[in-house]
């Protein structure tokens, strides 16, 4: 599990047939051994600017597509609603 910020959505013309019609987002990982962004499949609704857990979980992200070819890896699997409670985890910015 990863802590991520969610930075935008994702938008596809063409995508591999196991992603048609799922929500995908871009979200920057806090505190990971990489802070590059990652494309993540999104269940719950999440928007630009929630602070989310997600997980690298190839498997059960393929299961969320139905296909074992799919290319999906990172799904969101909760939202943050209270970030004070996690405050001191956070990286400041500036």
């Amino acid at each position: 599990m990863v802590l991520g910020r969610v930075v935008g959505k994702a938008v596809s013309t063409h995508k591999h047939r196991s992603l048609a019609g799922k929500r995908m987002l871009l979200v920057e990982p806090i505190g990971a051994a990489s802070l590059d962004p990652v494309l993540c499949l999104d269940e719950l609704g999440s928007r630009a600017g929630d602070l989310v857990v997600m997980s690298n979980d190839g498997k059960f992200a393929r299961e969320m597509c139905n296909d074992e070819q799919s290319p999906a890896r990172w799904w969101v699997m909760g939202i943050i609603d209270d970030e004070s409670q996690i405050a001191a985890m956070l990286p400041r910015n500036g």
